[in-house]
C-alpha cells in the first residue's frame, strides 16, 4: 500500500512509463475500448506533453503514429462530405458492402481527438481534408443546435458541441457550425442552479459545464451568458470543491474534475478562489508511485484519462515539472503555438 508520505511528489519517470506502454499495447481491461482506441493515444500522447516528456517518442514512433491518424481519415465517396472526419480505430477502419457503407463515417470525439494527436506529434495539417471534415460537422448539427458523435445513429451532447467547436477552431473554419444555434441550446442547458447539463432539463455536470463553457469561449460568446448566470455559475464550480473536486452536488470526489472544474473556473478567471493545496492532496492521493498513473479514487486501478486530467489538472494550479496547458482545446501551450504557426500559412 502506498502511503501519503510516499505521495507527496510527482512519480514523473512512472507516468511516462505508464503512457507509453500504452501505446504499444491495449491491456485487457481496456478490451471494450478498442473501438475508441485514438482517445486512448490522445490521453497517452497528450499526458507525455504535458509531462515535457514527447522526447521519449522516436522519430520512427512518431512518424508510425501520425501515419495510423491519417489512415483513419474518412475521405469524401462520389462527392458527399456528409460522412467525412476520423474513425476511433483500426478494426473499424474496413471497407463495407454498399448496403452498409453508412456505418463508416467520422466521429466528432475522434476527430477532436486525432488533430490533438497530430498537433502534439508536430505534423503540419497538409494531410487533413479540411473542407471535409467541416462539411461533417454541418452534417452533424441538429436544428436545437446540439451536435451529434457520428451520422451513422449516436447520443448527441453537449460533449458534442465541444468537439465540433474545437475541430472547427482549430481548422479556422467556422462555415460548418451554426455559431448562433449552438449559443442558443448551451443557454438553454444552463439549471436552475446555474450549472450546465448535458442536455436542457438535465442535471447541472462539472465536464459539461467545462464543454459549454468552453465552446462559448472559443467562440467568443461568452459576453451571451447574464451577470446573474456568470455569478451563478462561479458559485456552482467554487461549490464543487471539498478536497478535490466533484462533478455534481452530493457526488464524491474525483481526479478528472480537477481538470473539467478547474479549467472551467481558469476560463472565467476564478480558479485562484480554490484552495490549490488541498486540490494537490487529493489527486496525489490517487496516484500511483510503483507503476505510475492516477485513478479517479484513492486505492482504486488507474487509467489513461484520469492520468491525463489529473495531471492537467496539476498543471492548471502550477505544478513543478508539467507544462502549461491551454484549458479551452485541453492541449499543452507548446501545442498550441504550434497549431497557431500552421494556421498563419493557411
Amino acid at each position: 500500500m502506498i502511503t501519503n508520505e510516499e505521495n507527496k511528489e510527482l512519480a514523473h519517470r512512472q507516468h511516462v512509463k505508464y503512457f507509453m506502454r500504452f501505446l504499444n499495447i491495449l491491456p485487457s481491461s481496456l478490451s471494450t475500448h478498442d473501438t475508441t482506441r485514438v482517445t486512448i493515444a490522445y490521453f497517452s500522447i497528450s499526458g507525455l506533453d504535458v509531462l515535457g516528456a514527447t522526447s521519449n517518442l522516436s522519430l520512427d514512433l512518431r512518424s508510425r503514429i501520425i501515419e495510423w491518424i491519417y489512415r483513419l481519415q474518412v475521405q469524401p465517396k462520389d462527392e458527399d462530405m456528409s460522412m467525412c472526419g476520423f474513425l476511433g480505430s483500426s478494426s473499424i477502419n474496413i471497407e463495407m458492402d454498399p448496403a452498409n457503407s453508412h456505418y463508416r463515417c467520422g466521429h466528432l470525439a475522434m476527430t477532436y481527438t486525432g488533430l490533438c494527436i497530430l498537433l502534439v506529434l508536430g505534423d503540419d495539417f497538409s494531410r487533413v481534408n479540411r473542407k471535409a471534415i467541416i462539411e461533417g460537422i454541418r452534417a452533424l448539427q441538429t436544428p436545437d443546435g446540439n451536435f451529434a458523435a457520428t451520422l451513422s445513429g449516436c447520443e448527441a451532447d453537449m460533449r458534442f458541441v465541444y468537439c465540433a467547436a474545437c475541430v472547427s477552431y482549430m481548422l479556422q473554419d467556422w462555415t460548418g457550425f451554426d455559431v448562433e444555434r449552438a449559443t442558443d441550446y448551451i443557454v438553454n442547458s444552463i439549471g436552475y442552479d446555474y450549472g450546465i447539463a448535458q442536455c436542457p432539463e438535465l442535471e447541472s455536470h462539472g465536464g459539461t459545464t467545462f464543454c459549454a463553457l468552453a465552446t462559448l469561449s472559443l467562440t467568443d460568446q461568452l459576453h451571451k451568458l447574464s451577470e446573474a448566470q456568470i455569478e451563478g455559475l462561479k458559485r456552482w464550480l467554487i461549490l464543487r470543491q471539498s478536497d478535490g473536486f466533484q462533478g455534481r452536488p452530493n457526488k464524491p470526489v474525483d481526479t478528472c474534475y480537477s481538470f473539467w472544474v478547474g479549467a472551467s473556473l481558469k476560463i472565467l478567471d476564478m480558479l485562484e478562489m480554490t484552495n490549490y493545496a488541498s486540490n494537490r492532496k487529493y489527486i496525489f492521493e490517487t496516484q500511483d508511485t510503483v507503476v505510475g498513473g492516477f485513478s479517479k479514487w484513492p486505492e482504486t486501478c488507474t487509467d489513461p484519462m484520469h492520468t491525463y486530467l489529473g495531471l492537467c489538472g496539476l498543471s492548471l494550479i502550477g505544478e513543478n515539472g508539467l507544462i502549461e496547458i491551454e484549458p479551452r482545446l485541453n492541449i499543452t501551450k507548446r501545442a498550441f503555438e504550434h497549431l497557431k504557426k500552421i494556421q498563419a500559412t493557411w
